[in-house]
């Protein structure tokens, strides 16, 4: 099977390269604004969207421009880059998957993008990577990247460069190893699993959230644009990014090891931008319960479900198992024991007690083995399951040997 994997490391370039890779990322914000601006004026003038290879057009002229010169000293390539970034953010958009775009802001995702493999060069036994119009440069060799070289991507994040090299290889087709689970996610406890175990939070904002605030504080004494107040931002920045590795570090080393120790995992479906959204309301009809549903959705993003999810997904077809996502529809109200649906059944988000036979157990426990065994279903009926595996509508030896 093919497979596709991103190599990121810290990049070290010197005062030159930085200036450089500044000017390229802020020639792709302007492509990309410029463009997203005249989208707009055509639309308003009852024109038709214009598509990346009209568009291109436009950049050709922009480059040949008198008025932006300077346009010219960034590579083509990555300026191209940044009008297929805005061409999918309106394809995701058209299709509601997305918001409108978005003008880009210095600072803010400072980014550019290299295509084409036959421009990128990797030394890893030296630790060096060569790109068009930078020439090479030196990274933090912390591992080898494995594969073809199919693009790279450098971007800017609190005050360091980073490289990440896309690269494409075969490999075997895995044997899944070990049981079906299902995992139920919440506050309490960030999953809980159907087998009884369960891991628990790391509530990485809530750790360094006082600290933050401290720095917060702070900067907003400063006067804006000044040199402290830049050094301030800097901390802040810092603070973030620490807070946001440590997230992604636990939510890479959980979802690898679930997915290695079972052949099945069944986890819900759940839109996580609709339970997370503000409970303010409006003027004409505030909402209720504010300030507890802000804590509550301060929760949830901290906790990071959604890229729980995707990693998991992804991890779990690398190593041959099967993915499935179930309806979230009455997984915590349901008895595991008799069958019985009621809302009664779990007054308390930790406790659960069938009212009509009297079963009780951890809540999140009860929700796992009710996801487990719809996930089950979905499998025997020949559902909508994601794996490295072809599905059909009638269940094969494999899926019948992992059922039973």
């Amino acid at each position: 099977m093919e497979r596709l994997q991103a190599f990121k490391f810290e990049l070290m370039p010197n005062g030159e390269q930085q200036r450089k890779m500044r000017q390229f990322a802020g020639a792709c914000r302007f492509v990309y604004n410029k463009a997203l601006a005249l989208q707009k004026e055509t639309h308003a003038a009852g024109g038709k969207f214009i598509n990346y290879v009209a568009m291109a057009k436009h950049l050709t002229v922009w480059r040949g421009s008198n008025d932006t010169p300077w346009l010219k000293d960034a590579p083509v390539h990555t300026s191209q880059q940044a009008l297929k970034d805005l061409e999918r953010a309106f394809v995701n958009f058209f299709q509601k998957r997305a918001d409108f775009p978005r003008f880009k802001r210095k600072g803010m995702g400072d980014s550019f993008r290299y295509p084409d493999a036959k421009q990128i060069k990797v030394d890893s036994e030296n630790g060096r990577i060569c790109v068009p119009k930078l020439g090479w440069l030196r990274y933090r060799n912390s591992r080898v990247p494995l594969g073809e070289v199919r693009r790279a991507t450098i971007s800017l994040r609190a005050g360091k460069w980073f490289v990440s090299v896309l690269t494409k290889r075969d490999v075997e087709q895995p044997i899944a190893q070990g049981s079906s689970v299902g995992i139920d996610v919440g506050i309490a406890r960030f999953a809980t699993l159907s087998d009884g175990t369960f891991i628990a939070p790391l509530a990485s904002f809530k750790k360094h959230e006082q600290r933050l605030a401290k720095y917060q504080r702070r900067m907003s004494r400063k006067v804006k644009f000044s040199n402290n107040w830049k050094k301030a931002k800097a901390h802040v920045q810092r603070i973030h990014a620490r807070i946001a590795d440590a997230r992604q570090d636990f939510l890479h080393k959980a979802p690898h090891t679930i997915s290695k120790n079972h052949a099945m995992v069944a986890v819900e479906d759940l839109k996580v931008s609709n339970m997370s959204k503000s409970a303010s309301g409006t003027v004409d009809a505030p909402g209720r319960n504010v300030r507890q549903k802000s804590g509550l959705n301060k929760a949830i993003l901290d906790q990071g479900w959604g890229e729980f999810r995707r990693q998991l997904e992804y991890k779990t077809t690398w190593n041959g198992g099967y993915f499935v996502a179930i309806a979230p529809r009455n997984t915590s109200r349901t008895c595991p024991c008799c069958g019985h649906i009621s809302a009664d059944n779990r007054k308390t988000q930790a406790q659960f007690k069938c009212v009509a036979c009297g079963h009780e157990a951890n809540a999140d426990h009860v929700g796992a083995i009710n996801i487990l065994a719809a996930g089950h279903a979905v499998l025997a009926c020949g559902g909508m399951a994601r794996s490295g595996h072809p599905t059909k509508q009638e269940p094969t030896e494999a899926t019948t040997q992992l059922i039973a």
